[in-house]
């Protein structure tokens, strides 16, 4: 047998040739790895209640979750930079609830709108309040390098507290048209709501996916320090990101405060379980880097179709909370099984 070293040649091994064209392979397949989920519960609540996959509660499930999962893709973005945000919580309900406090008129809800504003800078100041929101967050996370987690939870009970305060605990109602049509709106048949989250989560599939801007985010969430070396300004698109996802969730408040015709005092309270359950479920790591936003919209589909069988089946929905939780436990084992270590 000849020696390789002396005929001047090395064989290349076959392993490393092959890993980098099989990683895409492996990438699209984890992408998929709830639509066969998706499907069999599909079946089971066509076997628990027919009804289940008929035209109109297919359009009620994707309506019930189409707010929802507008904060999962906030949180997915969040997270993809290693970070998280447990504000965005109360920012889906305080941001209505300040432009409903400045538009309504005190005359009709007893007292609790101020009325100083007309009823067109509506969106423009749940928007802001959104913004505004992130970019706080962003001063205390990225300016002053403080822990993302006890930020944001700080945020999320002063941002609680601060609608309660505003409202006196109540429910604003007699909203203007400006704050109630994105949210009871249907266009082509399909509520408004429903196209909204299905058109931002294209853009964020393409944006995450396919530019600089998206891998600049993974890289920052693989590791922070070889993205700032390699060039990338991660202090400005970690604020940059906090503040998107801010102004996303104010306009999910938005959207389910115009399907109600009403911001209640307490509206997205424990929403963030379900955010969480759905993105851990959909594949997206909570160390960041890793994770796709078509994985969390299935995950935030899957959440809401086993809620929907639920409800049809006749489970009460105090048992919501328990199924969001036992979702995030049950993630983080399979993610342990099949790839070697947990999402944590």
């Amino acid at each position: 047998m000849s020696d390789p070293l002396s005929t001047g040649t090395i064989d290349p091994p076959a392993p490393a040739a092959a890993t980098p064209r099989r990683a895409p392979a492996v990438a699209r397949l984890r992408n998929l790895a709830l639509v066969p989920a998706i499907i069999v519960v599909a079946v089971v609540g066509f076997v628990v209640n027919p009804v289940f996959l008929s035209s109109d509660n297919v359009i009620n499930v994707l309506q019930s979750m189409s707010e929802i999962s507008i904060v999962v893709l906030a949180e997915t973005i969040v997270l993809v930079t290693g970070k998280m945000d447990l504000s965005l919580e109360s920012t889906f309900g305080l941001a209505p609830g300040i432009a409903a406090w400045l538009i309504v008129d005190p005359a009709v809800t007893h007292g609790l709108g101020l009325h100083v504003l007309p009823p067109v800078f509506a969106v423009p100041v749940v928007l802001a309040v959104g913004a505004l929101v992130g970019a706080f967050n962003g001063l205390l996370v990225v300016r002053f390098g403080l822990n993302g987690f006890i930020v944001t939870l700080g945020m999320l009970i002063v941002l609680r507290g601060l609608l309660t305060g505003i409202s006196g605990g109540k429910t604003f109602f007699a909203l203007p048209e400006s704050m109630t049509y994105l949210g009871s709106a249907e266009w082509f048949g399909v509520p408004a709501s429903v196209w909204l989250s299905l058109l931002l989560f294209a853009a964020g599939i393409v944006v995450l996916g396919y530019t600089r801007p998206g891998r600049a985010l993974y890289a920052i969430g693989g590791n922070v320090d070889a993205a700032r070396a390699a060039g990338i300004r991660t202090d400005r698109i970690l604020w940059l990101t906090l503040v998107i996802a801010g102004t996303l969730a104010a306009l999910a408040g938005l959207l389910i405060s115009g399907r109600l015709a009403a911001v209640p005092a307490a509206q997205g309270n424990g929403a963030i379980f379900q955010v969480f359950a759905a993105a851990v479920i959909g594949g997206v790591s909570l160390n960041g880097g890793k994770g796709t936003l078509f994985g969390a919209f299935t995950g935030v589909l899957l959440l809401f179709m086993i809620i929907n069988v639920l409800t049809l089946g006749g489970v009460p929905a105090q048992w919501t909370n328990f199924l969001n939780g036992a979702v995030i436990l049950v993630a983080l084992v399979v993610s342990r099984v099949t790839g070697g270590k947990a999402q944590t």
